[in-house]
């Protein structure tokens, strides 16, 4: 066989092998079917050792496939050793075609080209040292088969590859548009880069409103003034992908997390030296982040809306409720209850200004137990005065860096009915920075909804204290009294009532004017109230003639309170009065009517005048 044809046969041989190669029916990785590739040349070749050198663009080394260890050196960069030939002349250097191989003994090195750019080399190492010209006529015979094999591979390879990222890519969308859950979105990003690209470092950069998520690789999102320039800070500003070079053979990539209503974080891959980034990584990945930012979005939204309706529901709940004629305290108590479950706070305080010009504030009952204690007071003064200087809210992280006080988060919020300040609702927590600005914006509407109804728990209440209280003495009225008694005797209670008269009230008035006699009227009203404390109800019975009913109390024992009484007007009034009173009693045995047991406390009181006034007399019929 001439040379011709034994060049020819190499040639045949060598495709028919790439040709079975390429069409084996069982799947092999990139890397085998390379190692396959050195077999078959090694075969063909009859060379003892075959050593394929692939040139890698995003690392810009050559590295090196092979089924045996030969060299030490696995990966190379080939104009280093070009440059490397070229200083030691003992190194043969031959051109071919126009183009370069280098051998020295029984070793040959030959590039292989993709047009005029080398895509690798081939490292030949044959057991005897051969004619260089014979090598050279074989490996011309190969080495465009061999530079098409290497790249039908690697372009087969590539195609498998992205196959399988896109279809990672599909499944991972299907993923994201089946979860609502911020956090599971979040975890499948980083698991699916980290899938394609073990070799990349992944992190989120996003605010601080993710910071629960500690099993992922999150960092904050800042953007101070130093900062404002970077990549990552620009990628979230512009919503256009940046890279930023951190080193000779190092950087980082920024895919912004975009969907159709903003951006929603930053997506960071850093290459370890010395990779760098291929441009269907950065489409792959900038793919990745715009489908995670949409999905981002969508679960965002999602939870903003079941935010929003559990907000509507608590405020529509909240304002069902005190509209249900509540009393002013249960009202108080009720929204500190709402507001310390809803919002996690530690402390709720409600004032009410009772006098706008001199400041003055009152703590409503029902108020947590920090407010009600002194070392409070200077808290709410500082927040006061705010609130009473512009009439808004106020929303404070840290109050201690201005004030002295254990409560770091305030929110404070007033109450306004038509223009007026009536009162202010405080919320703290000891935490800084606790409460969160959505957090701050539903307490504003919870209590814009509410001051209606504490304006109406207020004016209901100070009606409800006209309709019972006699506006002169500020005693219980005759009504007033009269349905308690009757509570009290449907429910088979006994007790003892006394009627009082301040004697000769009409000469007291002739004498010393009406204003005089009505402050006779007041002075007695008081010395009752005072001694008679919450043992009984005292009413104004009508004109000069006061009331009182003692719940449980024996017939004696109102009569030694009458004496009392009478004794103590005597004493203390200026001008000096005097009062006579009549004693009834009544319990379950004493069958007759309610109005008998007013009936017989004022005989009483007739039989106290008639034995000269400044007197105390009892119904007898009650002591049978």
């Amino acid at each position: 066989m001439d040379s011709n044809d034994y060049l020819s046969h190499i040639t045949k041989e060598l495709k028919l092998h790439f040709f079975d190669l390429l069409t084996s029916e069982y799947n092999r990785s990139y890397n085998e079917l390379l190692i396959n590739l050195v077999h078959i040349l090694e075969d063909v070749l009859g060379a003892e050792y075959v050593g394929v050198y692939e040139y890698n663009t995003s690392e810009g080394q050559f590295f090196l496939h092979t089924n045996k260890v030969k060299l030490t050196q696995q990966k190379l960069d080939y104009q280093d050793w070009v440059s490397y030939q070229q200083d030691h002349p003992e190194t043969g250097y031959k051109v071919m075609d126009g183009r370069p191989f280098f051998y020295k003994k029984n070793s040959y090195i030959l590039p292989l080209y993709n047009v005029d750019k080398v895509i690798g080399f081939v490292y030949v190492l044959f057991e005897n040292e051969m004619e260089v010209d014979n090598v050279r006529s074989i490996l011309h015979s190969i080495v465009d088969e061999v530079a098409k094999m290497l790249l039908r591979i690697r372009k087969d390879s590539q195609t498998l590859e992205e196959e399988k990222k896109y279809k990672r890519l599909f499944d991972v969308t299907a993923k994201f548009h089946s979860s609502m859950n911020m956090e599971e979105i979040l975890t499948e990003i980083i698991d699916t880069l980290r899938g394609v690209y073990p070799h990349f470092d992944c992190y989120l950069l996003l605010s601080h409103d993710y910071s629960s998520t500690q099993h992922l690789p999150i960092k904050e999102l800042k953007f101070d003034n130093n900062e404002i320039e970077t990549a990552s800070a620009q990628a979230y500003l512009t919503g256009e992908i940046q890279f930023d070079e951190l080193g000779e053979q190092n950087a980082s990539f920024y895919a912004p997390l975009r969907g159709k209503q903003g951006i929603y974080g930053v997506l960071q891959i850093m290459s370890l030296p010395p990779l760098l980034f291929h441009e269907e990584d950065v489409e792959f990945i900038k793919l990745l982040a715009n489908t995670a930012g949409n999905a981002l979005e969508n679960a965002r939204l999602y939870q903003q809306s079941k935010r929003l309706i559990s907000d509507l529901q608590l405020i529509n709940e909240t304002s069902h409720k005190l509209n249900s004629n509540l009393r002013l305290t249960d009202t108080i108590s009720y929204m500190a209850n709402q507001i310390k479950s809803s919002f996690l706070a530690e402390e709720v305080g409600f004032i009410l200004y009772k006098d706008h010009v001199n400041c003055i504030q009152d703590v409503l009952s029902g108020s947590t137990a920090h407010f009600h204690d002194p070392s409070s007071e200077h808290l709410r003064d500082f927040v006061t005065q705010k609130i009473s200087a512009t009439h808004d809210s106020v929303f404070i992280g840290d109050i201690s860096t201005k004030i002295s006080s254990e409560y770091c988060s305030v929110m404070a919020i007033p109450m306004i009915q038509n223009g007026s300040l009536n009162g202010l609702v405080i919320v703290l927590h000891t935490q800084p920075y606790y409460f969160s600005f959505e957090t701050f914006k539903l307490l504003q509407s919870l209590v814009h909804h509410s001051t209606l109804a504490f304006a109406n728990s207020m004016l209901r209440e100070e009606l409800e204290q006209l309709v019972r209280t006699d506006y002169l003495t500020k005693l219980c009225s005759r009504k007033y009294l009269d349905e308690t008694i009757h509570k009290h005797i449907d429910e088979q209670n006994d007790g003892s009532f006394l009627i009082i008269d301040i004697d000769d009230f009409k000469k007291v008035n002739d004498f010393y004017g009406h204003q005089v006699g009505d402050r006779i009227l007041i002075q007695v009203a008081n010395i009752v109230k005072e001694h008679i404390g919450f043992k009984g109800t005292v009413a104004r019975w009508g004109g000069e003639e006061l009331a009182i009913y003692l719940p449980h109390t024996s017939l004696f024992e109102g009569y030694i309170i009458g004496r009392v009484l009478v004794e103590k007007v005597n004493q203390m009034t200026n001008p000096t009065v005097t009062i006579s009173c009549g004693v009834s009693y009544w319990d379950p045995t004493i069958h007759n009517e309610v109005k008998d047991f007013f009936i017989r406390a004022d005989r009483a009181l007739y039989e106290a005048k008639d034995a000269g006034k400044n007197a105390i007399r009892r119904d007898e019929v009650s002591s049978v």
